[in-house]
């Protein structure tokens, strides 16, 4: 059995520097956003390498990693990812920003998804990041999945295993920190993977050549994507305050912690 999995994942400020805020033309945007590094989205990092696990163990499967971001930038983090696994890009020349609409983001991802060619939905596997450190409204991955027609969706997702009859045993995260068990007879199916069981793979310089070979030409002839903004407005934006207070006990019993957390909590 072979897989066509197509990868969302964009590129985010690296999580490692200071983010602020700034109130800009028609909607926020972050200070000096132009100048901060970026690297991959994190979870869908690990949407990528798991997809790249299961393309290697089945014979004639495919990667795709489409990615909306602005050209200058997929090209800068290109260069790192494309030597983690294989795969063909499809990108999109667009705002990556945290507040961009994510209504307006799965249009333009869906539309390029459905524009590539050779695609056998009846073996698509949409990968993607359960969360995301840009758009963390959990929502872009589903819109996009309903445009597409997909209705089979788990988010959340820790673990994927084919079983030998084709079906898939997919393990998704609940409440409680316990996992649901799903079985799926077979794709198509969306797939928000939270943090997987795999590690990041190392770097591999040939795999980077073979990417970038294809990347160049595709980040060249990336079609713009203008995501609008209409009809979202933000109030204000600012930093989470910082607040700490602290009282030192000694043989304080647990119920009388317990009831003065519940007592702090309930008159904010």
């Amino acid at each position: 059995m072979s897989f066509q999995i197509v990868v969302c994942g964009t590129l985010v400020p690296d999580p490692l520097q200071t983010l602020e805020p700034v109130a800009g033309p028609g909607q926020p945007a972050l200070k000096n956003e132009i100048m901060l590094p970026a690297v991959l989205d994190p979870w869908a990092g690990h949407a990528l390498y798991e997809a790249a696990a299961l393309a290697r163990a089945h014979a004639n499967s495919k990667v795709w990693l489409v990615s909306l971001g602005p050209k200058a930038k997929l090209q800068q983090v290109m260069m790192t990812v494309a030597q983690k696994v294989p795969f063909e890009l499809v990108a999109l020349d667009g705002p990556a920003s945290g507040f961009s609409d994510s209504f307006a983001t799965a249009a333009a991802l869906a539309e390029a998804i459905a524009a590539i060619a050779g695609l056998d939905k009846g073996r698509l596997l949409l990968f993607g990041g359960w969360e995301s450190a840009s758009r963390g409204a959990g929502s872009t991955l589903q819109m996009v999945g309903e445009r597409l027609g997909i209705t089979e969706q788990f988010l959340g997702v820790d673990r994927l295993t084919v079983q030998p009859d084709g079906s898939m045993e997919i393990l998704e995260r609940v409440e409680g920190g316990e996992h649901q068990v799903s079985i799926l007879e077979g794709p198509p199916a969306v797939l928000g993977w939270a943090t997987g069981y795999l590690p990041e793979p190392r770097n591999n310089p040939q795999v980077g050549m073979a990417n970038m070979r294809q990347v160049m030409p595709a980040l060249q002839r990336a079609k713009a994507a203008a995501i609008s903004g209409a009809g979202v407005c933000f109030q204000s934006v600012a930093l989470p305050a910082q607040r700490r207070e602290t009282r030192i006990e000694k043989n304080m019993p647990a119920e009388d912690i317990a009831r003065e957390i519940v007592a702090w909590i309930t008159e904010k």
